[in-house]
């Protein structure tokens, strides 16, 4: 039997400025995400978790908290541009253009804006993205730029991270627990 690697993320060799990455895990915003978030957060406005003072506002209802929403779409883009990344360098240009409340469903895709060689650690890169959010109707609800450092294939930092078990795995061995 062969042993078959995963997925193992885009290293700095592989972007190329002009490719667009177009996350393939979308996901649904819930009003529990949103609570949860609001008290992790420390978020005292209202308006994303009281429903009588959010009736006041011109949206009618509860907002999603827009750092939620950024961290949405930051992690929908991880398996395709920073699964082998190792330090974000910066957000910038960070948009919140449309509202999104509980319920609404968001798909994130990523543009490479620019990317250079590291002058310091020759083991990675620098890449820059422009990453747009949008929801089940098509509309962009967040964009933002965001730098960060990725490693280069071969980079010694990931190898023998995997470790090796003390006995092989076989398709008889059954279930680990009673």
């Amino acid at each position: 039997m062969a042993i078959k690697e995963g997925w193992k993320g885009r290293f700095f060799e592989d972007f190329e400025v002009g490719d667009i990455y177009q996350h393939p895990l979308g996901r649904t915003v819930t009003e529990s995400d949103n609570t949860w978030f609001t008290l992790l957060t420390m978020n005292t406005n209202q308006m994303h978790f009281n429903t009588e003072y959010a009736a006041r506002s011109e949206f009618t209802r509860p907002l999603v908290v827009s750092t939620l929403t950024v961290a949405i779409a930051v992690g929908q883009s991880v398996t395709d541009i920073t699964q082998n990344a190792f330090a974000n360098l910066g957000w910038d240009e960070i948009r919140m253009t449309h509202p999104v409340f509980a319920g609404d469903t968001l798909y994130s895709e990523s543009l490479v804006l620019e990317k250079r060689e590291s002058g310091s650690r020759p083991h990675a890169g620098i890449v820059t993205v422009r990453t747009r959010t949008l929801n089940q109707d098509g509309d962009e609800v967040c964009s933002f730029k965001r730098t960060f450092y990725v490693y280069r294939k071969g980079a010694p930092q990931l190898e023998g991270i995997f470790p090796t078990g003390k006995k092989p795995l076989t398709g008889d061995q059954g279930p680990s627990h009673p």
